[in-house]
């Protein structure tokens, strides 16, 4: 039997190794870890090679370069997962290169814009029968299917909150703070009609132990612009992330006044410096980090109802969540299970029990769901 081949790109980085690992765990894949380091790609495959359920192989590809749609028609992929990232200020042309090749695209693009965008392509996608997803993250793929599961059931939906805090003793990608930085202080779509920049001010959420309370700030995310429009009430949405150490997280509030009153354009041109400077105390605090997703809304009758969500990962796995997603799209196209075909953001995909399926084995649990 011909086993299903996925080709991870970037799939010896941060988030990338970490979906490898995972679709390392399923049968009948065939994964191909990509990237412009032949090297980091086999010692990838040689480690991970004799406990494998999967086949797994390595090759050296440049994303951006103009010879990948050459190198897809080779390799000939049913699936390409795209990682690599920052996504904020990429193109499609990752995307439209597996259009033309017949694969399936997915990324990990946490980037609204990016995200948002992904609809251009979809009549090509549909014309060439395959699908093409973007956001198959924490934000907005696991994050819409909780407000999917937490608003059955109610007339209309008032208000979304959700946020997300990493222990400060997880590992932490360089991509993911440049994304981060991209948007500090500068103006992000508005929650409730109230103007918002990125990491200015701060307020406080308690999640569960041993995780507890964290200081969150407003980021920029896909959900801001896709979630309003996906419930009945045209709800208002809040995203916040937050640092574990109140004093790393009032830095950025303070990065985000430098950008605000036009002293620093750009935080994420000092992304490699910051992330060495944050490295410094990386022993500080813990490993535990926890996301959660609120709704606020009315039932049938009219009465006001709240339904609360929470994950928590502990022992530094965080960084596995955000690949979640990926993998259990993995799964479901190479059993034939999800046979969706043109150009969306990564929402109504995937349910709770999905992601709980390729969160087994990872010391991360989710507990609250209602509806």
């Amino acid at each position: 039997m011909d086993r299903y081949r996925v080709l991870v790109i970037g799939g010896y980085g941060f988030f990338g190794r970490r979906l490898v690992e995972g679709l390392a765990r399923q049968e009948g894949l065939h994964v191909t870890v990509a990237g412009r380091s032949s090297a980091q790609a086999e010692a990838l495959v040689a480690e991970l090679g004799p406990q494998a359920l999967a086949r797994l192989a390595s090759v050296e590809l440049d994303a951006m370069a103009d010879s990948l749609p050459r190198l897809l028609l080779q390799l000939r992929p049913d699936l390409v997962i795209h990682t690599s990232g920052p996504f904020q200020g990429q193109d499609y042309r990752v995307a439209l290169a597996c259009v033309s090749a017949g694969a399936h695209y997915v990324d990990l693009a946490d980037g609204r814009d990016f995200v948002q965008g992904i609809g251009a392509l979809d009549a090509s996608a549909k014309d060439a029968g395959v699908l093409v997803t973007s956001g198959a993250s924490s934000v907005p793929a696991l994050s819409s299917a909780v407000v999917d599961r937490l608003a059955r059931g109610m007339r209309e939906v008032a208000f979304i909150d959700i946020g997300i805090s990493p222990g400060n003793k997880t590992e932490r990608g360089l991509s993911t703070v440049a994304g981060i930085l991209s948007y500090c202080g500068k103006p992000i779509p508005p929650s409730g009609g109230r103007e918002v920049f990125g990491w200015s001010g701060a307020y406080r959420h308690r999640y569960p132990a041993p995780v507890g309370s964290r200081l969150l700030s407003p980021c920029d995310v896909p959900d801001l612009a896709l979630l309003p429009g996906r419930y009945a009430g045209q709800p208002a949405v809040r995203f916040g992330a937050g640092l574990e150490l109140p004093f790393l997280h009032h830095g950025m509030n303070l990065m985000a006044w430098l950008v605000r009153i036009g002293l620093v354009d750009d935080w994420s041109a000092y992304a490699n410096l910051l992330k060495r400077a944050a490295d410094l105390f990386k022993t500080w605090g813990s490993d535990a980090g926890a996301m959660h997703v609120s709704v606020i809304g009315t039932d049938d009758q009219g009465a006001a109802v709240q339904r609360h969500w929470a994950l928590v990962a502990t022992d530094g796995d965080g960084p596995y969540v955000p690949t979640l997603a990926a993998s259990a799209l993995a799964r479901k196209l190479a059993t034939g299970t999800l046979r969706t075909a043109g150009a969306l953001p990564c929402m109504g995909l995937l349910s709770l029990e999905d992601f709980a399926e390729e969160a087994q084995g990872l010391k991360i649990s989710m507990a609250g769901v209602a509806g």
